[in-house]
């Protein structure tokens, strides 16, 4: 993105503070903003009748919202909730509906950023699909050691598709194995 372009969208950006058990966004709510995260964590999650679903640890240098909500303006599916205290870069949604008016390219842009989440989606499926437990956890825990030590382990064990048992069992072999 050129350099000016940049200025220009930074400049919708403010920036917004949670603490630790803030919710950035409750479902059922429309979702009225995108965030860019400086720093914490966030956890992107859903309640069922019977346990909660972990879709995903939101990290620093990210971003977090609820894309479906935030684009077609429906309830949100997700409930976000800082699990750190953290720092967030956000823009509403009607200033991110408006940058297309001022940066030339941003149409191009905003399809490259949806391409990504759409990528990063499949490759989410994909994973679920063809590994098993114990190799979801080790390619997980390969890509996100520091989150193991940050994160409550039921929120990884529910993001990887299992129970917070089978989970503890295949970390501690994976603790056995490399002692």
């Amino acid at each position: 993105m050129p350099e000016d372009s940049l200025q220009v969208v930074s400049s919708h950006f403010h920036l917004e503070t949670l603490k630790k058990g803030d919710c950035f966004l409750k479902t059922g709510k429309p979702c009225n903003k995108l965030s860019f995260i400086k720093s914490g964590l966030l956890r992107v999650y859903k309640q069922t009748e019977s346990k909660e679903v972990t879709q995903w640890i939101s990290t620093q240098g990210y971003f977090v919202t609820d894309l479906s909500s935030l684009l077609f303006q429906s309830p949100a599916r997700w409930t976000i909730e800082a699990l750190t205290d953290a720092e967030l870069y956000t823009i509403s949604r009607e200033d991110y509906k408006s940058i297309g008016t001022v940066v030339p390219n941003w149409h191009e842009l905003e399809k490259l950023f949806i391409a990504k989440c759409f990528t990063i989606l499949e490759d989410r499926i994909f994973t679920h699909l063809s590994m098993t437990a114990e190799e979801r956890y080790a390619h997980f825990f390969e890509h996100n050691k520091e989150l193991f030590n940050q994160v409550p382990l039921q929120y990884i064990a529910s993001m990887l598709g299992m129970t917070p048992e089978t989970f503890s069992r295949i970390r501690n072999k994976q603790v056995r194995s490399t002692s």
